[in-house]
């Protein structure tokens, strides 16, 4: 893994956790950590790294991964960082970043001609940097042949998931999954946005409050008369407020905070019946037809897409 001075510490931490928890449940990953001249770097928290030794000098990888900063998407990536990149890409079985450290693949030219993503904030300022590739600024993680990317921070645990269960299969990557506690993961295909931070949050204290009420308990009663009781206000009133603040309805609202559980349960692998029952929808058509609606795919065709990371063939695309 290329690190380097202002490199986040989960970009570098999320992923070599998943890889040693691997380690513990049978799979050998030797995690080896360098920097364009093999001294250590510091993080952008301040924390410093211990590296093991200047790319130059690494023998070739079987993943070269390169770790994201919050400086590159705002500067131009110095030019001791590209040819690190490239030297050790060129030595790599496979290639991979995590969040912004596609800016560094793009600027030593490894994303041309590839399919990519990054942090949704910065996915346009990538493409505008990469014309010759084509960045998806909603994608969790991507896969393009042998070169992988991936979205914001945490994205980099799911890619890493990918990889391992690319190497070892579905059974050891689940029981890894299970003993960080994270999603067995949520697929490359899959948006990065989950439905309650799609757009600004409420202004209103009011409407707030519901809002966090719904996505604490996305199965509970939440008809609209149950929700004005919460504010003391007429349900015409709370309707006028959440129009007028998230330009949905209240029943859309928790309509969608649904459906977002609900594909979480799938790709965890839940039935659809029992999906529907936990999501909190009041019977499984309700739920079949928000897919149909949103995704064009019913529950079962959906889970069958994405409750695995080996879409190689989507990934081409």
């Amino acid at each position: 893994m290329l690190v380097y001075d202002g490199v986040k510490l989960l970009d570098v931490a999320g992923p070599a956790e998943v890889f040693g928890e691997a380690n513990r449940l049978g799979a050998d990953y030797t995690i080896v950590l360098v920097s364009p001249t093999g001294g250590d770097v510091t993080s952008s928290i301040g924390i410093r790294i211990a590296v093991d030794d200047a790319a130059a000098t690494e023998p070739a990888p079987d993943t070269f991964l390169v770790a994201g900063a919050d400086i590159y998407p705002r500067t131009p990536v110095p030019r001791d960082l590209v040819e690190a990149a490239r030297t050790l890409a060129g030595r790599a079985g496979r290639v991979a970043s995590i969040c912004t450290g596609a800016f560094i693949l793009g600027a030593a030219g490894l994303l041309d001609g590839k399919r990519a993503t990054t942090h949704w904030k910065v996915a346009h300022e990538l493409a505008a940097r990469c014309r010759a590739s084509r960045v998806d600024p909603e994608a969790i993680y991507v896969r393009d042949g042998t070169t992988y990317t991936s979205a914001g921070v945490t994205a980099g645990i799911d890619l890493a998931l990918a990889l391992v269960e690319e190497d070892h299969g579905p059974d050891l990557t689940r029981d890894v999954a299970r003993a960080l506690v994270v999603y067995l993961q949520r697929s490359g295909g899959q948006s990065q946005f989950s439905a309650p931070l799609q757009g600004p949050p409420p202004r209103s204290p009011a409407v707030r409050r519901i809002t966090d009420l719904i996505t604490a308990n996305p199965g509970g009663n939440h008809s609209l008369g149950e929700l004005a009781k919460h504010l003391n206000v007429s349900p015409r009133h709370l309707t006028r407020l959440f129009h007028d603040e998230l330009s949905t309805t209240p029943a859309r609202h928790v309509e969608m905070i649904r459906f977002d559980m609900a594909k979480a349960l799938l790709d965890q692998g839940h039935t659809a019946t029992q999906t529907a029952s936990l999501a909190g929808f009041p019977n499984y058509e309700s739920m079949r037809r928000v897919f149909v609606r949103e995704l064009s795919l019913s529950p079962a065709a959906y889970q069958r897409r994405f409750s695995t990371a080996r879409r190689a063939d989507e990934g081409q695309q």
